[in-house]
């Protein structure tokens, strides 16, 4: 099962290219503050912009340089079914503890052509899957009827939940049969999805907090809700302010002020504007993390 505060690994560019020197200290910097896991090549790490052989290859640095401290979740997901076979084959080989594979973007599939998708990538490879349902940028919605269904197949062991909707995990868990991992997507919303029965959270904010993020789901599981809430308040404000343009351009520029990296990120995304730049920095220096 897997649990806690999990970064969704940003991916520094330096020159139009992976600057993998900057990945490792990223890495380590997650690891040794306390982070509960790692999912490199995720939304978070542009992974749309990523060429296959540098996706491959972010994947086994990630896995590399982690060394078993905690476990990995690559990111393997795409809109073309054989692609993302390929991509879980290479991350189950490479070492990954599971693979977190997103809905199909753009092609709208229909509720059975989503069941099939995930079906077709279980049947072919023999990683843990974690199902990683986001709307906002898939289009398509994972209904829970159909995340039944994909979990009565064995590799099929969670979801991370996108939608914000605070209900679903509970109708979910009512419904499900087996034991499911449910990992939220949301930071802001991640202490009440704990509170929904919910394991843990894939997260931006982690990346430029994360032991606040981690002491935040360890004293969760530890019972300690009063400092959780104290420690969630805390953190509101730079949760806000991370998505005031579309991610990951803002936590970028977050990682580039902690001196872990570049701001830089790959087209179509652009260079965020002054305003938020002076919120976000705003945001570190009030948590004393600059």
């Amino acid at each position: 099962m897997f649990k806690g505060s999990i970064p969704a690994v940003i991916t520094p560019f330096i020159d139009y290219e992976v600057d993998y020197d900057s990945l490792a200290k990223i890495l380590n910097f997650l690891i040794d503050n306390g982070s509960h896991g790692l999912v490199p090549c995720g939304t978070t790490g542009e992974s749309p912009t990523l060429s296959h052989e540098e996706h491959k290859k972010i994947i086994e640095e990630t896995i590399r340089i982690a060394d078993k401290r905690v476990p990995v979740i690559a990111g393997t997901g795409s809109n073309n079914t054989l692609e993302a076979v390929e991509y879980t084959a290479h991350a189950e080989n490479s070492g990954a503890d599971a693979a977190l594979i997103v809905t199909p973007y753009y092609n709208k599939p229909t509720q059975s052509g989503l069941y099939e998708h995930f079906k077709t990538i279980s049947d072919k490879t023999n990683i843990p899957i974690i199902i990683y349902n986001i709307p906002g940028r898939s289009i398509v919605d994972m209904t829970i009827e159909t995340m039944i269904e994909l979990s009565k197949i064995k590799k099929i062991i969670g979801v991370k939940d996108a939608t914000n909707d605070l209900f679903r995990p509970l109708l979910t868990r009512k419904k499900m049969q087996n034991d499911f991992c449910y990992l939220s997507g949301e930071d802001g919303t991640a202490l009440a999805y704990l509170a929904q029965g919910g394991h843990g959270c894939i997260s931006v904010t982690a990346n430029v907090a994360p032991k606040l993020c981690s002491e935040l789901h360890s004293a969760w599981q530890d019972g300690n809700i009063s400092k959780a809430q104290e420690i969630n308040l805390k953190l509101s404000s730079l949760h806000n302010a991370l998505f005031v343009e579309s991610s990951p351009g803002p936590v970028k520029y977050a990682a580039s002020l902690l001196g872990l990296c570049n701001k830089k990120t790959r087209l179509p995304l652009s260079e965020i504007k002054d305003d938020t730049k002076i919120l976000v920095k705003n945001c570190l220096e009030e948590l004393q993390l600059l």
